[in-house]
């Protein structure tokens, strides 16, 4: 067997005694000696120096009885015993301080003797590994004209414990089952990646990176952490979700970080802003890399320091959050374009997860359209159901080739709405799935044929190098160019509105500089019309 250590505290009141009837009265850290079965090598012992005497008379009793263990003392000094800070970096110091060789030495901590303070610090580096050690708790002798005194010695290690490792894996996988909206999901590495994220939703106050295409569900699952930490660690702030493709200008540092009145044009009173809101909560940053590089420097202030500078004040605000960030870019390719930062990249991708779109969880698809059936009974107060031949029809479709799924869960939400909504006295037919189906079919020959397009018109990489506010108004531009006669025909149309308010105009030229941006030619767009 490895030698055995005991560190504990001295008993400033049941360690002590009248020296001359000590022998008759129970000590808790003497006892821990008069054991036949329990043998000490070394004991660590914790006092204060005005105990000095007590120290002294403790351990030549122990001395006395167990000559062979090692006895050592520590001067642990607080100005404020009671003061749960100070006695906590004591012994947090002592501990980074010890030669602890948990290879080849065991470590039991006495929580018997101390301060309530002092027991309590003692379990929680106990816990947190600071002491590799379990807990030893001792006891008087059931009766008196009993000697022996009682002791049991505590494993932190809970798995160890059949019915606490049963309690916590139940609780474990409600968590996770809250975090899949309760969908009974196949996918395997889908769940093992749920189960990852709630130990990391429940351990952890670090920034989390959510990454996968739009409509994969990252603001849901957002949402749901922040439901589970609310109800598991008590959460008390809010959640707040923003979408950072919607900010611009003043308006997103506005929006994000707050004003003062009068900081800009109609700037008419303070504003606090959306960090602020989130002291104490979560603050969801929806499509992170569209901030631009002034949020972004500003992001990174607030998430490192806590500690933020609204717009027009000379004065920092301090807001404490957690942050998830959710993105359907490759971050570390706007990174070496020079659009994203790197440090506030290293700094938020401490916890990334890659949430799959529904064509990699195809596996998924029936306990998701079970799903989408109850929310819309919730949202509507209809209950509705599908056929056998209806349902086997539509998940045939939904598992094919043809089926993109370009828009991923939202796109099966919406589909389910509208045969719901369409479904005769609750039921949806083979005929309400057929007309869905045509739907899809047109929405998603629309928008493949739109994104050929462009991939053949801007290249392969087009989407991570623009925006998709650009590449949304870029569409419109080149349906018009492709149905014009000429470019300053596009033009005529394309600034209709604004020509209207000049006396001169010269709309070619602006339209040709707007599709310079892209590298295209009027020319090039005539030759092969776009779909619509």
């Amino acid at each position: 067997m490895k030698p055995l250590v005991v560190l504990g505290f001295l008993g400033t009141q049941i360690d002590a005694t009248d020296p001359a009837r000590r022998w008759d009265r129970w000590r808790p850290t003497v006892s821990l000696f008069q054991h036949e079965d329990f043998l000490v090598d070394r004991l660590e012992l914790f006092r204060e120096r005005k105990d000095e005497t007590l120290t002294r008379m403790v351990l030549e009793d122990i001395a006395s009885i167990s000559p062979e263990t090692e006895l050592r003392d520590h001067t642990l000094e607080f100005k404020d015993p009671w003061d749960f800070e100070q006695v906590f970096a004591a012994l947090h110091d002592f501990a980074g301080s010890y030669d602890f060789k948990p290879e080849e030495e065991d470590y039991l901590v006495h929580i018997t003797t101390g301060s309530h303070v002092a027991q309590i610090c003692l379990f929680l580096l106990t816990e947190s590994r600071h002491f590799p050690a379990s807990l030893i708790q001792s006891a008087p002798p059931i009766q008196r004209s009993h000697y022996e005194a009682r002791y049991q010695i505590i494993d932190l290690d809970l798995s160890r414990y059949d019915r606490m490792a049963a309690r916590f894996k139940l609780e474990q996988a409600q968590g996770v089952d809250y975090l899949k909206s309760g969908i009974p999901t196949r996918n395997p590495a889908f769940n093992q990646q749920i189960e990852l994220i709630e130990k990391v939703a429940l351990a952890s106050t670090a920034p989390v990176l959510l990454m996968g295409p739009t409509g994969a569900g990252k603001s849901s699952l957002a949402g749901r952490i922040y439901e589970l930490r609310r109800q598991r660690l008590g959460m008390e702030g809010p959640f707040v979700e923003v979408n950072c493709a919607t900010l611009r200008g003043d308006s997103a540092m506005s929006t994000l970080f707050g004003h003062r009145k009068g900081a800009f044009t109609g700037a008419s009173s303070d504003r606090g802003g959306l960090l602020r809101e989130a002291h104490g909560g979560l603050l969801f940053l929806d499509e992170i890399g569209e901030l631009g590089p002034d949020e972004q420097a500003m992001l990174l202030r607030a998430v490192e320091a806590r500690r933020f500078l609204p717009l027009g004040s000379d004065q920092e605000t301090e807001s404490d959050f957690q942050l998830i960030a959710g993105t359907n870019r490759d971050l570390r390719q706007r990174v070496r374009e020079g659009q994203f930062r790197e440090d506030l990249l290293a700094r938020i991708d401490l916890w990334t997860f890659e949430l799959p779109g529904l064509k990699d969880r195809l596996e998924d698809l029936p306990p998701n359209l079970d799903y989408e059936l109850q929310q819309f009974t919730a949202r509507s107060g209809q209950r509705v159901r599908f056929n056998k031949e209806a349902r086997e029809h539509y998940l045939s479709f939904a598992r094919s080739p043809e089926a993109l799924w370009a828009g991923n869960f939202r796109d099966l939400g919406g589909s389910v709405t509208r045969m719901a909504t369409l479904a005769p006295a609750g039921r949806i037919r083979v005929d309400e799935v057929r007309d869905e189906i045509t739907r899809l079919r047109r929405a998603w020959q629309s928008h493949d044929e739109s994104s050929h397009r462009l991939e053949t018109l801007l290249g392969r990489d087009y989407r991570e190098r623009f925006d998709d506010f650009d590449l949304f108004q870029l569409e419109g531009v080149l349906k018009v160019c492709a149905s014009s006669a000429s470019l300053s025909a596009a033009g005529r149309r394309l600034f209709a509105i604004s020509r209207a308010r000049k006396s001169s105009s010269n709309d070619a030229d602006r339209l040709r500089k707007y599709l310079a941006r892209f590298n295209l030619d009027f020319a090039e767009l005539q030759q092969e019309p776009l779909p619509g």
